[in-house]
């Protein structure tokens, strides 16, 4: 059984923030490495097991779309004394409600090349012919953990599992070259001195080229 997926998904709309971009939001041009990951982990995902984004295929046309949504101004707290009753932690969403303008992407499709590695959290259970077998099985399936999202929540994804015989489909940007500049490639967790993951993580970017509609994804080849 291959460790390694080929995963389509699409949707009408997606919204990949760029961390320049303060007030309004504004999406890449592409859905980032960070957030295939995050879909791929939806379906499958164990601490044994870290996924890694080897490529990514845009099939259609980039095109946005300018909208207006609601979001809160403020994020919930536990050292703010409003959010504490006996029911519980919230917040008020009329209160703290406010309209931002977004610049999203429409119509958008990619397909996934990933592959898992296992991890120092890996026990004798575990070994990469289970794993590639319960992704498989749950994509093939529909099958998710969490429902996944291009970037917010509401912005679903469609997904569906590409067999080794499928053929990709054909990018909108065949024959051509994009340089779509600086990303964001993922967020680097580091473990503190009791061996806990560290929240505060250090994001790390990479540059973006597109050759034929795929983009070349690999840690060890678009880090430095």
């Amino acid at each position: 059984m291959k460790k390694g997926i080929k995963l389509k998904v699409w949707g009408d709309y997606a919204l990949f923030s760029r961390p320049e971009m303060k007030t309004e939001r504004v999406s890449y041009d592409v859905i980032t490495p960070s957030a295939a990951r995050a879909i791929v982990e939806s379906i499958h995902w164990k601490p044994a097991i870290r996924w890694e984004i080897d490529k990514i295929h845009v099939i259609n046309e980039i095109k946005f779309s300018n909208i207006r949504r609601n979001e809160l101004s403020s994020k919930l707290s536990y050292n703010q004394k409003k959010a504490e009753s006996k029911e519980g932690f919230y917040i008020i969403a009329s209160e703290n409600r406010q309209q931002r303008a977004s610049m999203v992407l429409k119509d958008v499709c990619y397909v996934i090349e990933a592959h898992f590695e296992m991890t120092e959290d890996a026990g004798n259970e575990d070994n990469e012919a289970k794993h590639a077998e319960i992704f498989r099985r749950r994509a093939m399936s529909g099958q998710c953990f969490s429902n996944p999202y291009f970037g917010c929540r509401e912005f679903s994804v469609n997904f569906e599992l590409l067999c080794d015989d499928d053929e990709i489909p054909k990018s909108f940007y065949q024959d051509k070259s994009l340089d779509l500049g600086f990303m964001l490639y993922d967020l680097d967790f580091v473990k503190n001195k009791k061996g806990i993951k560290n929240y505060s993580s250090t994001p790390r970017f990479f540059r973006a080229k597109m050759e034929n509609g795929v983009i070349n994804t690999k840690r060890e080849e678009v880090l430095v």
